[in-house]
């Protein structure tokens, strides 16, 4: 009986070879080239990046209009906004002083600093409304019932968040808004009951906005705020894999 001979390698074949099986690739990547379903889902499940994502996800989850990609696009603004906020610390001195000149100089001398701001401030405020309108579609879709009550509080959390986050950056630019607009919020703050007074106090570090009251909104506003963000993230991604992923359609 006749045996058939093995085919001859391409050049295609040599140079995956050469590019996916040499000792550079897998002292890096235990699971080979991603090109079989078992090779992709490995990928996803061992990748310090990708593993809170599942392996696999319903096909109805895939569509854009499941979800709209509010809770993606949320966190995209909250990354854009890390990196910008980051480039803008390099100008920027929480003085009394030097605030206002500062944002100044930012918007008129740096190079592409307005753009800079710019970005800064309108990825805020994207980030409030794509977050408000993530919570209203997770209500309306009703993906907040059980076993997601606990994840929907997390959300909560985050919401508030990204809420003092967009308050705190308000006085960094120490301009007439920003005095008014932080005196009028933290005035707010303080006609609340047994706790007003201390909270405003506490905010403010004194009886009026002030230096204590500058340096403490630009510490909550680029460590504290941002550091309680990235953790209830996190646990708001993880929690998502853990119930099973996206809630199906009702």
């Amino acid at each position: 009986m006749a045996v058939e001979a093995p085919a001859k390698p391409t050049l295609a074949d040599k140079i995956y070879d050469k590019m996916f099986h040499n000792y550079v690739w897998k002292s890096i990547f235990r699971t080979g080239y991603p090109n079989t379903p078992r090779n992709q889902m490995l990928v996803v499940a061992t990748n310090v990046f990708l593993h809170l994502h599942p392996t696999r996800i319903h096909r109805t989850h895939v569509k854009i209009t499941h979800t709209y990609c509010l809770g993606g696009l949320s966190f995209f603004m909250f990354l854009g906004l890390t990196v910008t906020g980051i480039l803008l610390m390099f100008y920027y001195v929480p003085s009394v002083e030097r605030a206002y000149l500062d944002m100044q100089n930012i918007t008129t001398t740096v190079q592409f600093g307005q753009l800079m701001r710019n970005m800064h401030r309108w990825m805020a405020h994207a980030m409030v409304i794509l977050v408000f309108m993530h919570m209203m579609r997770v209500f309306y879709t009703g993906a907040y019932k059980p076993p997601r009550e606990f994840n929907w509080v997390v959300g909560v959390i985050l919401l508030v968040l990204t809420f003092l986050l967009s308050f705190t950056g308000y006085l960094l630019p120490w301009d007439q808004l920003a005095f008014w607009a932080i005196t009028v919020g933290t005035n707010i703050a303080g006609s609340a009951p047994v706790l007003g007074p201390k909270t405003r106090f506490w905010l403010l570090g004194g009886f009026e906005v002030g230096a204590d009251s500058l340096i403490r909104f630009y510490t909550l506003h680029v460590i504290g705020l941002p550091l309680l963000a990235a953790i209830f993230m996190a646990v708001h991604f993880w929690r998502i894999r853990r119930d099973g992923g996206l809630a199906r359609p009702l």
